[in-house]
């Protein structure tokens, strides 16, 4: 699976759960870590982490396994590693606090020597 079929495959696993404000950043040439982050919020730390384990069930029926997940606890901020995307759902408080889309967006300086993507 490539990262856009992987990308399409978490974002309709959050919308399922009626994930909020679903944002997807392509940081190729910003990131050595990852192609694609998937940004979504969730209304309390209940949804977040259902949101989080939807996301891990539907990849695992398509035959992949998560290389690590973060946060399941707290469910403040759950971070699902699926390698070429990574996948952060956060309480929409965090997610203000964090800014990630700011961080990672278009305005985001590329990594030195990288190529646009």
């Amino acid at each position: 699976m490539n990262a856009e079929q992987l990308q399409e495959l978490v974002v309709d696993a959050l919308e399922d759960l009626k994930g909020v404000d679903i944002k997807v950043l392509d940081v190729r040439g910003k990131s050595s870590f990852t192609d694609i982050l998937v940004i979504a919020a969730g209304n309390s730390t209940r949804q977040v982490k259902a949101l989080a384990d939807h996301v891990v069930e539907k990849v695992k029926e398509a035959g992949m396994l998560p290389l690590g997940t973060e946060g399941e606890k707290e469910s403040n901020w759950v971070l699902v590693d699926l390698g070429d995307v990574v996948v952060h759902v956060m309480l929409p408080e965090t997610r203000d606090f964090y800014n990630l889309e700011k961080l990672w967006g278009d305005e985001a300086p590329r990594e030195e020597g990288s190529k646009e993507g």
